[in-house]
């Protein structure tokens, strides 16, 4: 894979925009022809202008809606026929998770569908302020989670994060998907695609973004956020995408990346 300079601006006004905040992302632009993929944690997807079809793996069933609310570990794909979407990805077991699934009238099923649009919804939520966590989550699988965004380039594993809750590694595995809705492997997963769209941000290569975010090599965080997103972060950023730290954006102090040589700043 070639690592070239990924320019975050090549479009004067952003054709796609991917925000980023604390434990939850949101993306809005083309829908950019996504395949099979199961994500790591609850996701939002609205059509802007038309229906979209969304078909599910396990079943194969495909059905027409304006919005859908899409568990974690769900293996499906997107058909947006050519129309922008918006993508709005929730920090699992948040209360801002919870408020959405409510909204919707959310029960288990693995997709909820809807026919309307739920753009209102998603500035309301995805936007909100502070990090929104549960009160009733377990204060140790809540410090675990803050560990993993604070940290997800880390090698430590389940048996490490268990061992700092003092509690057997299984049983650690089992509070956590209780919990959060997703697994710990999973959920790591998710915050470093967060750390990486920030590396990408800052320094806008792969190379960078692999090395700040834990990942072996770019073609490892390449193949991670296919199985992820559906998609090639080369792609994402093809289409124009500007990323944005929508908490810097708003004047707090940016969480500090892990900066290493090569890509140290001054």
């Amino acid at each position: 894979m070639t690592d070239a300079a990924l320019s975050p601006t090549c479009c004067r006004e952003p054709y796609a925009r991917l925000s980023l905040w604390p434990g939850r992302a949101r993306y809005s632009g083309p829908s950019l022809e996504l395949d099979m993929h199961s994500g790591s944690v609850t996701c939002l997807g609205v059509g802007e202008e038309v229906e979209f079809t969304i078909e599910t793996a396990a079943d194969g069933r495909r059905r027409t809606a304006r919005s859908a609310l899409i568990r974690p570990r769900v293996a499906h794909r997107i058909d947006a026929h050519g129309g922008r979407m918006t993508f709005c990805y929730f920090e699992p077991g948040s209360a801002t998770e919870r408020a959405c699934r409510e909204a919707l009238g959310a029960g288990e099923e693995p997709v909820t569908v809807s026919a309307t649009a739920e753009l209102d919804l998603v500035r309301r939520l995805c936007a909100a302020p502070g990090r929104a966590e549960r009160p009733d989550i377990d204060p140790r699988i809540r410090a675990a989670v803050r560990r993993l965004l604070q940290e997800p380039q880390l090698p430590d594993g389940a048996a490490e994060y268990a061992a700092a809750a003092g509690l057997s590694r299984s049983r650690f595995l089992h509070l956590f998907r209780a919990e959060t809705g997703t697994s710990f492997r999973r959920y790591r997963m998710w915050a470093r695609m967060l750390r990486a769209g920030r590396a990408l941000r800052d320094f806008g290569t792969l190379t960078a973004a692999a090395a700040e975010a834990g990942f072996a090599s770019p073609s490892h965080l390449s193949s991670s956020f296919h199985a992820t997103f559906g998609v090639r972060p080369s792609r994402v950023l093809g289409a124009g995408c500007v990323i944005v730290d929508e908490v810097h954006a708003a004047g707090a102090a940016p969480e500090p990346l892990p900066l290493r040589p090569p890509y140290a700043r001054g």
